[in-house]
């Protein structure tokens, strides 16, 4: 069974080269670690999107990826984009603002929707790197060039 979507056709129109994995969320696979385990891949080369917001008027919510089983670094990220603080979006307040259910929030499925996107400098490390495919149970493994083209992602130290 072939796996489509948003995030699929764009790739596909882009001539970008990529593999689905999918995985039971609804089994319970929901951490990053849990969804590198389940696709069989390490857990540092699978990157979760997180929502994060400015502390400040007039800047637009972030999405910030960074390897599965890190933990964001909320100062570190504030300081590498310049504003005072930075909180976590509520879950309520990720998918009301993207769209999307947390587990499937994809930098890919949001292109062109106001957001700013950040990628930990660790996703150089690997050729390729898989994110959410915009939907819970479905991760998009893509070379990492392609995706900081793609999304316009800055890449930071985090």
């Amino acid at each position: 069974m072939e796996f489509k979507n948003n995030v699929t056709r764009l790739l596909n129109s882009k001539k970008i080269p990529y593999r689905i994995h999918t995985y039971d969320y609804d089994a319970g696979i929901h951490s990053a670690t849990e969804v590198a385990e389940a696709i069989g891949l390490p857990p540092a080369q699978v990157f979760k999107t997180l929502v994060v917001l400015a502390d400040q008027p007039n800047h637009k919510p972030m999405l910030v990826v960074v390897p599965g089983p890190e933990t964001l670094d909320l100062k570190a990220l504030a300081r590498a984009v310049g504003i005072k603080r930075a909180r976590m979006a509520s879950h309520d307040q990720a998918e009301a603002l993207t769209g999307l259910q947390t587990g499937g929030i994809s930098p890919l499925a949001l292109i062109n929707r106001g957001f700013s996107v950040y990628l930990d400098h660790r996703a150089l490390a690997f050729e390729t790197i898989a994110v959410s495919a915009g939907q819970r149970g479905a991760n998009v493994e893509l070379p990492v060039q392609a995706l900081i083209k793609l999304v316009g992602a800055r890449v930071i130290r985090l």
